[in-house]
């Protein structure tokens, strides 16, 4: 194919040869010549074409030889081929057959492996079962003595505090009559006007020692000059001087018992009659008393311009407070203050806290004196801090100074290979000989 094209190719070129030449040359010559060139392409076509055929006839020889060769070799790979997917066939089947055969052994060796593993696993679990029954066993035993144990425990804990409380409870009911006892004893001192008002003296007397000092009251004093009358206390108050001069402030306590009980009587009886009658004799009582401890005691500029009567029973207090107007019409004037026990400790306790306010208040100079002496040594040591933080930027800077060069150090020694822990142990142990040598 590719000398056909070629020869194609060749002819059209002398085609255009022989246009070209015929322009040239003049018609004649160039018939002339055209012939000749005709005939010459003529005789070359001639050949050509005769070329051709033997060309054409040598190529169909060749493809027939080629065709044949092909299509035995074709036929040759063809069987070839087949008898390698025989051959592979074969060996697949077989594989297959080897490996069916190893899965069955497996499945059969595993079946065995599984049913020894269960059987064993059926044993250690039979065991096991059999063991946490022993121990569940023993411990239930356990606990059944523990719960009897404990059980009797608690219960004989339980009789004995039952026992313990009613032993108290007995006790109790015979220190309640023992009180009973006391009361109605009590009751028959009590009846004894004497006997009331020492109770009442002693309870002020009690609540006075407890909050202020001995020295800050009387006891029995005379407020007025060349008089038998004696109060019962009197509070020292500093005077308005403050030059050693004192002012008393009276008081006395009062416990009028038979106008009161009278009172409570009517008022658990519920007849209100009496009880208003009561309430008024009681409210005459407490104002005349008022109006005696004015008359006796109170005695300006040695005493104060009042004074104060004390009600040692707080119901007693109550009923007095609850009397309208009775109070302020006493204050205003007899200028006594009535006061119970809570009261009185209220109001000593504020008197006890002024004491202290004014002994402050008198020692304040020997205080800013002191205050002088701290602000004058406080500098000083303040001047020995400065010293002793010098002192201690130094140990500081020293001490980092020596870690510096402790870490020079270590980092020098990095590079020293370490002994063997033997020749480690035995160049420390020669270095112990050699101290002890020494020492």
């Amino acid at each position: 194919m590719e000398t056909i094209l070629q020869l194609g190719a060749f002819i059209i070129s002398l085609l255009v040869l022989l246009v070209m030449l015929a322009e040239r040359g003049s018609a004649a010559k160039r018939n002339e010549k055209l012939k000749q060139e005709i005939s010459a392409v003529e005789s070359k076509t001639e050949y050509l074409e005769k070329a051709l055929d033997k060309l054409e006839k040598t190529l169909r020889e060749e493809m027939v030889l080629s065709r044949g060769e092909v299509s035995n070799s074709m036929k040759g790979l063809s069987d070839s081929l087949i008898s390698r997917i025989n051959e592979m066939s074969k060996l697949q089947h077989m594989q297959v057959d080897s490996m069916d055969n190893r899965m069955a052994r497996l499945a059969q060796t595993n079946e065995e492996k599984l049913e020894a593993m269960r059987k064993e696993l059926e044993s250690k679990l039979n065991s096991i079962m059999k063991e946490n029954s022993e121990k569940l066993e023993a411990m239930r035993i356990t606990v059944d003595e523990k719960l009897n144990d404990t059980l009797e425990k608690r219960l004989g804990d339980s009789f004995k505090l039952v026992s313990e409380r009613l032993e108290q409870v007995h006790k109790g009911l015979g220190e309640m009559q023992i009180l009973a006892t006391g009361v109605g004893d009590l009751k028959k001192v009590l009846t004894n006007v004497k006997t009331r008002g020492i109770w009442g003296e002693i309870q002020l007397g009690n609540i006075l020692e407890q909050i202020l000092t001995p020295e800050q009251y009387y006891t029995n004093i005379s407020t007025k000059k060349n008089s038998l009358e004696k109060v019962e206390f009197a509070i020292r108050l500093p005077g308005k001087g403050g030059d050693g001069e004192e002012v008393l402030l009276p008081i006395d306590a009062k416990f009028p018992q038979e106008d009161f009980y009278r009172m409570v009587e009517a008022g658990e009886k519920g007849d209100p009659v009496a009880m208003e009658e009561a309430a008024k004799q009681l409210e005459n009582r407490i104002k005349a008393e008022a109006k005696r401890i004015s008359e006796k005691y109170i005695n300006p500029p040695v005493t104060t311009d009042f004074a104060i009567m004390f009600l040692p029973i707080e119901s007693l207090y109550a009923e007095v407070a609850k009397r309208a107007g009775l109070m302020e019409h006493i204050q205003e004037k007899y200028k006594i203050n009535i006061s119970g026990p809570s009261t009185m400790a209220a109001f000593l306790n504020s008197l006890s806290m002024g004491f202290r306010t004014l002994a402050i208040q008198r020692r304040s100079s020997e205080v800013w004196a002191l205050l002088g002496t701290v602000k004058s040594e406080f500098a000083k040591f303040g001047d020995i801090l400065d010293k002793t933080n010098k002192k201690l930027q130094e140990a500081t800077k020293t001490i980092e100074a020596a870690t510096k060069k402790t870490r020079t150090i270590e980092r020098k020694l990095k590079d020293v290979e370490a002994l063997p822990l033997e020749e480690s142990a035995l160049s420390l142990d020669t270095d112990e000989l050699m101290y002890d040598g020494e020492v």
